[in-house]
């Protein structure tokens, strides 16, 4: 994955935090990188979220994707991943 992926995902981190979720940016051994996302109030409560790129034609598309891969939310919007997230993660009654 190029920087496009770690810029991406920073931006992320940044809105999950300004949403009081526990957010980082985690890369393995092998390189891969995602966003380790917990629910302060409920450490229970966590997501992995990466971010893939999509070609379509010449222009590539950066999507985050939950844990088992299904894409969330375009990459260009990291707000409104951020609420996605807030909202799985959320406490009954939050």
């Amino acid at each position: 994955m190029g920087d496009d992926n770690f810029e991406h995902l920073e931006r992320l981190v940044a809105e999950l935090d300004a949403r009081g979720l526990l957010a980082r940016v985690v890369r393995t051994q092998s390189g891969r990188t995602f966003v380790r996302v917990i629910n302060p109030s409920a450490t229970s409560l966590s997501e992995n979220v990466t971010c893939r790129s999509a070609a379509v034609s010449d222009i590539r598309d950066w999507w985050y994707c939950w844990s088992w891969g299904e894409r969330m939310h375009t990459a260009d919007d990291p707000a409104g991943a951020a609420t996605k997230v807030a909202r799985v993660l959320a406490v009954v009654g939050e």
